[in-house]
């Protein structure tokens, strides 16, 4: 009884320390610090539903674990998805749009999915959040 008593006496410390630790931020994951950089002085505006599709002019990044961020110049739009830690640059992603109203926009509501590279096989499939677009903020 004695020993238990000692042992509990030892871990009050222990757990003590680990409840100050969950109380700190956590630091950024390299693919938040990635993204961060990649929208410094932009501004976030109202979440969208659906943006203009891809085309040769609107590259698509992904940054690992974080998010797929979609267009270039004065707007990009990130698209976090429902797990993130499913994003990864050796998956492509296949997108099957279900809302063909102009035929020219990615929606929430379309089926994504993403394949392994080398071997073309499925990975996962993909649920859409909205888009939120960052904007380059003008200088003065």
């Amino acid at each position: 009884m004695m020993r238990r008593a000692a042992l509990g006496l030892a871990l009050i410390p222990a757990l003590g320390a680990a409840a100050l630790a969950d109380d700190q931020p956590a630091a950024p994951n390299k693919g938040e610090a990635e993204l961060a950089k990649l929208l410094e002085g932009r501004v976030a505006g109202q979440p969208l539903r659906c943006i203009r599709s891809l085309g040769s002019g609107q590259p698509m990044r992904t940054i690992d674990g974080t998010a797929y961020v979609f267009g270039q110049g004065d707007t990009l739009y990130v698209q976090r998805t429902t797990r993130p830690q499913d994003i990864a640059r050796r998956f492509a992603l296949s997108i099957k749009r279900l809302e063909t109203t102009s035929g020219v926009e990615i929606c929430r509501t379309d089926i994504a999915e993403t394949f392994d590279r080398g071997l073309g096989v499925p990975r996962a499939a993909v649920r859409f959040e909205d888009f939120i677009p960052y904007t380059r903020v003008k200088q003065n």
